[in-house]
């Protein structure tokens, strides 16, 4: 079970494999049908969040969900236009050996402001990148309409990612999700970035109007070298 609960709607988490190795996971779920029409896509070093067929753009529901660097191995995971301006920002701290602190998630993510629809949907983000000796930093945050953005600097232990999602997990009643409360933990005992996409995906099974309100999941595990990145993709 998700959990964030039944609709998490956009979620992501940031953690390590048992073997230690950095992770990411990231959710895209949808209560309507053009909600539904998407799919991730692989790009130059990232995946897009983008539409099915010949849908115009929409930037709330079609954006960079994934940007990672195999130069210096910062990965980004997020919800909309906030992807690359977190990327570009950690990228800079780290090619100027700055210390890669939760204040610049803050700041960028109050910049970006939650999405201007109807249940003003926060913003999320999480980032994986290292100190200037290469110790990884992991990095997650959200923006609600109502309040300041809030940001947290995890430790997560082998084998448990850390996240957070848009929503509070009502198919009925979508809510902002509550940074006070902390973040979620899931459990992941695999090894490969499809393994992690498809156990986010399966955990979170749920259905609205008699429809899957699942859309994709993208997951991502840094290799060896600490660096480059191994991506894959779960489409409904």
């Amino acid at each position: 079970m998700n959990p964030n609960g039944p609709y998490p709607g956009r979620q992501l988490f940031i953690g390590m494999t048992m073997s230690g190795s950095p992770a990411v996971v990231y959710l895209v779920t949808g209560r309507s049908p053009a909600s539904r029409e998407r799919k991730a896509t692989p790009c130059d070093n990232g995946v897009i969040i983008g539409p099915i067929g010949n849908q115009p753009y929409d930037p709330l529901r079609h954006y960079t969900g994934v940007k990672y660097d195999p130069v210096s191995g910062v990965m980004v995971v997020s919800n909309g236009i906030q992807t690359d301006a977190v990327f570009e920002t950690y990228k800079l701290l780290y090619n100027t050996n700055s210390v890669p602190s939760k204040d610049f998630m803050e700041i960028l993510l109050d910049g970006a402001q939650a999405e201007p629809d109807s249940l003003y949907t926060p913003r999320i983000a999480g980032v994986i990148t290292n100190t200037a000796d290469n110790k990884p930093v992991f990095i997650v945050g959200i923006k609600r309409h109502d309040i300041p953005a809030r940001a947290f600097q995890i430790e997560p232990a082998p084998g448990t990612l850390s996240g957070i999602s848009t929503y509070k997990g009502s198919l009925e009643n979508p809510e902002g999700s509550d940074p006070s409360l902390g973040l979620a933990n899931i459990e992941f005992r695999g090894k490969t970035a499809i393994e992690l996409a498809e156990h986010l995906f399966e955990i979170s099974k749920a259905a609205y109007n008699g429809d899957d309100i699942r859309v994709c999941a993208v997951g991502g595990i840094r290799s060896d070298d600490k660096h480059n990145w191994q991506v894959a993709m779960r489409n409904r």
